[in-house]
């Protein structure tokens, strides 16, 4: 049913699509046939990519033989803390009441009531939450397949919308089609959905590249105004999609902003296109706002700034010979907006992640507890260069880097056209560089540009690279079926006809496709035979006797991961979660992972005591982790965000002292009079302890 939903939301978008490709040439029962192919071949990789993750997921878990609060357990980190709120919109007695107790929530954090419809992302668990209780399904499919299922059909959404980019771009849906392979082959760098299911990217991600698909559509010359009309409409609803699912979506509107801003510098664009992408990005993140009850991250956010800064200096552009003085103007104005609304609406909610930013350059403090948090981690680390070994290894690599390399001394070469002209008679037309020895489409320069800034960005950070990887197939594709670089090619060698450029771009990407069958096809079907099963017997028995031994208003304490799940499995309440856009809920976090810390029992009792906590669970895999190297443990972390001398032999800061308590995850085990006195134990298996009050849990 998600599968089916999703093609019928598709498949206005593929008429038009379908016809603006057709309107291009001539109406034959030939042309009629062979885009029908295109489209066949389109959805079926689609669907291929859909069945393939799903299949992994089964395989890994067995999950269709394990029991419910196993597969709950499944649901990882913040995954589950997502699910949770589709599984509480199931279990209320009514849709309007579920609405009502996720917009005046108290059980996600103990003593307050938060909006969780402005706080987090989850109106997609509402949607399936509402559309499961009124399709006649119950009968033949748990919730949690339906939920599941969705997910992976957007896979296929992703796919084929990346199929549709590099069809437009190549002009042949065989770029479509090895765009399809190439994604499917390399599914370790581009999708996670397998084992992350309710991440938000896995959401937002498909929408971003129907997006894209959008805008390259709209880019090509020669559209009729009705198609531009219709195709705006189509981006402003992928747009709108990717903001209401997904928290970071500001920051990638502003890098897509930054792309069209560049667009518009070197004159690649009409003023009339560049507004509309600008409005478009801006009625998304507007109607988001609205949507989220008027949540002020977005409200404050850099993207919103810049894009506003960025119409606002245009309008007053009114002389070619200011061209150049408004990009100065620009980036000074754009800042100035943004530091006045985050004063005005005194937000903090982001403050953590530019932090991380800073720190991640050398330009902020390296001490600070939220920006290390996200330091250490490997996924915030650099891109690492197996990556390209992986990329290689499906002849991706190859084809991209020469695509990448000759397009973008061809746009250097436009640049340097464009000031020559600048500089001798003033600026030239918008749109008439097509006139020029040298020239570049507009979809073809846009796309260029958004695989320079997102590698970039998934250069800087290895959790970006899925916005980048998933492009690359398409962008790698049309260099290989495209007709600019073979005929660069064929010029060169002074042999450029129309036989031989067609010849070529049908045989070269047919012989990678070949090549690639006969190497993979092997191990994808030895990868999906693969049977293994999920086994977490400690968690599950943590699971059940806070299901059957607690109060059903007892509230928990401890990681934020552990956390997630305890609210998924057994519905009690969190003093804190990992959805981290919130300040007052990271300086908790702070505060309740003290746990880990060099402090005193009766400090830790009063911080657990002001959030409400009945139970705390400690995990030894914390406590004593060794998965991070000494300054990156939390442990560590915690030490020095407290000013301690972290444990283990090491360098120390020399401003850093030894801490007067023992840390307190490690010493409550002794069971001394200033523990016991506090805490009691109530739960022991091989990786938990629990006892009470506060009740302690131990893992």
């Amino acid at each position: 049913y998600g599968a089916v939903r999703q093609w019928r939301k598709l498949r206005y978008m593929n008429i038009v699509l379908c016809y603006i490709i057709l309107s291009s040439g001539v109406w034959t029962w030939r042309t009629v046939l062979w885009v029908a192919i295109g489209w066949t071949v389109g959805i079926s990789l689609g669907m291929l990519s859909c069945i393939y993750v799903a299949t992994l997921h089964e395989n890994d878990l067995w999950f269709s033989n394990i029991k419910e609060v196993e597969r709950e357990i499944s649901f990882r980190t913040e995954c589950g803390l997502y699910y949770s709120y589709y599984k509480q919109m199931l279990r209320a007695p009514s849709i309007q009441q579920g609405l009502s107790e996720l917009i005046n929530d108290n059980a996600t954090e103990s003593k307050r009531t938060i909006n969780l419809l402005r706080r987090m992302n989850i109106y997609q668990e509402v949607f399936l939450g509402v559309l499961y209780r009124i399709l006649p399904i119950q009968a033949y499919l748990e919730p949690v397949y339906f939920y599941i299922y969705t997910v992976f059909s957007l896979q296929a959404v992703y796919v084929i919308a990346l199929f549709i980019t590099s069809w437009l771009l190549s002009g042949s849906w065989l770029a479509g089609a090895l765009t399809g392979v190439w994604y499917i082959l390399n599914r370790v760098d581009t999708t996670r959905v397998e084992f992350t299911i309710s991440l938000r990217e896995n959401w937002s991600l498909p929408f971003f590249a129907l997006q894209i698909a959008a805008i390259t559509c709209y880019l090509r010359p020669h559209l009729k105004p009705i198609q531009q009309k219709v195709v705006l409409w189509l981006m402003f609803l992928a747009t709108l999609c990717f903001c209401l699912t997904w928290q970071f979506n500001q920051f990638i509107l502003l890098v897509q902003a930054l792309i069209i801003f560049t667009l518009d510098c070197l004159d690649l664009i009409s003023t009339e296109q560049v507004t509309c992408l600008y409005l478009v990005q801006v009625s998304s993140l507007l109607s988001v706002w609205l949507l989220q009850f008027c949540n002020s991250m977005i409200l404050g956010s850099l993207a919103l700034s810049f894009i506003v800064a960025a119409l606002f200096v245009k309008h007053f552009q009114v002389s070619p010979s200011t061209y150049y003085m408004h990009n100065l103007t620009f980036c000074l104005f754009s800042l100035c907006v943004f530091m006045f609304v985050q004063q005005a609406l005194q937000l903090r909610s982001d403050e953590h992640i530019f932090k991380f930013i800073k720190s991640k350059f050398g330009l902020g403090p390296t001490r600070d507890f939220d920006a290390s948090l996200y330091l250490c981690e490997e996924a915030f680390g650099l891109l690492p260069l197996d990556t390209f070994d992986r990329l290689a290894g499906t002849l991706l690599a190859y084809p991209y880097l020469v695509t990448l390399i000759v397009l973008l001394v061809m746009l250097a070469l436009l640049t340097l056209a464009n000031l020559c002209d600048s500089s001798a008679v003033g600026r030239p037309p918008k749109g008439r560089f097509e006139e020029r020895p040298i020239c570049m489409r507009a979809d073809v320069a846009y796309n260029l540009l958004h695989t320079v800034f997102f590698g970039l960005l998934a250069l800087s950070t290895m959790r970006m690279k899925y916005l980048w990887t998933g492009h690359m197939c398409a962008f790698a594709a049309y260099g290989v079926c495209g007709k600019e670089l073979w005929s660069l090619c064929l010029n060169t060698i002074h042999c450029n006809t129309k036989t031989k450029l067609r010849l070529i771009r049908y045989t070269v990407p047919l012989a990678i496709l070949g090549f690639l069958c006969y190497k993979f096809w092997p191990k994808l079907m030895t990868e999906v035979s693969e049977l293994r099963e999920f086994y977490d017997p400690d968690t599950v028995e943590l699971m059940t006797w806070i299901s059957s031994k607690t109060p059903k208003k007892a509230v928990f304490a401890g990681s934020m991961q552990l956390l997630a799940g305890i609210k998924l499995c057994t519905g009690r309440v969190l003093t804190n979660h990992p959805h981290y856009e919130d300040q007052a809920l990271r300086e908790r976090t702070r505060q309740v992972y003290q746990i880990y810390a060099r402090q005193s029992p009766e400090e830790v009792h009063r911080i657990l005591r002001a959030a409400g906590a009945d139970f705390v669970v400690m995990e030894d895999s914390v406590c004593y982790e060794r998965r991070h190297g000494r300054g990156c443990r939390l442990r560590d972390l915690l030490d020095l965000s407290n000013g301690h001398i972290m444990d283990g032999p090491g360098d120390n800061d020399p401003d850093l002292v030894h801490a007067p308590h023992p840390r307190f995850c490690e010493s409550v085990k002794t069971g001394g009079p200033a523990y016991t006195a506090l805490f009691s134990r109530v739960f022991q298996n091989k990786t938990f302890h629990a006892g009470n009050h506060v009740r302690l849990t131990r893992r």
